[in-house]
């Protein structure tokens, strides 16, 4: 069954919908960030796609659209403790449970991209494998998810500049994994990840 399809199973026509997402979870260091956003009827930017595809300015020039034109929008983490403790699947859920928690309108309906959740408050829910390139209320909450957890990283470079997260952002770069063989880690990597990869290839 198309995801179309099921959406159109699990919802009712005219409900207040909530779009979650997720970013960070590939990440060594830092929190993983999670996204609800609730866009009034009739909403439509045709710019607005998987934040990934986006460049950096693209990004920050929608969140400010997304911001303005919103009826409630909520970012929330779960720190790298967490994410130790709980897995990175289920940190990203509770991640989003937790922007779900901070929207100041309730949700009637949530649509959530990817195939993993857990039930929220008995509200009904659906999963959509690759949502954010289809939804535009997922799009809006990758978006902030991305640019609100970039933003982090950013200020987290100030106080560890040897692991470039202003450019990597936490991910596993050849130069994050060298500055990790070289300083060891910090509180606010993952100690569940592989941080010590071994090397398969020569550096040039």
């Amino acid at each position: 069954m198309k995801s179309e399809e099921r959406l159109k199973l699990c919802m009712k026509a005219g409900s207040v919908e909530a779009g979650c997402d997720e970013a960070g979870r590939g990440c060594l260091a830092g929190p993983v960030f999670a996204a609800a956003v609730i866009l009034p009827d009739g909403f439509d930017c045709s710019e607005l796609n998987d934040s990934k595809k986006l460049t950096e300015k693209q990004r920050n020039e929608l969140r400010l659209i997304i911001e303005e034109n919103a009826l409630s929008y909520s970012v929330a983490s779960c720190s790298p403790e967490e994410i130790d403790h709980l897995n990175i699947l289920w940190a990203s859920v509770s991640a989003m449970h937790k922007a779900l928690s901070g929207l100041s309108v309730t949700p009637e309906h949530i649509i959530v991209d990817g195939n993993r959740f857990k039930p929220y408050e008995e509200i009904p829910y659906c999963c959509v494998v690759k949502g954010d390139a289809v939804y535009q209320s997922i799009a809006a909450a990758s978006v902030l998810a991305k640019t609100y957890r970039d933003e982090y990283m950013k200020n987290l470079h100030l106080q560890f500049p040897e692991y470039d997260w202003d450019s990597n952002k936490g991910y596993p770069t050849v130069a994050h994994r060298k500055a990790i063989r070289e300083n060891g880690i910090t509180i606010h990597h993952r100690k569940s990840f592989n941080l010590f990869e071994r090397q398969l290839e020569l550096d040039f």
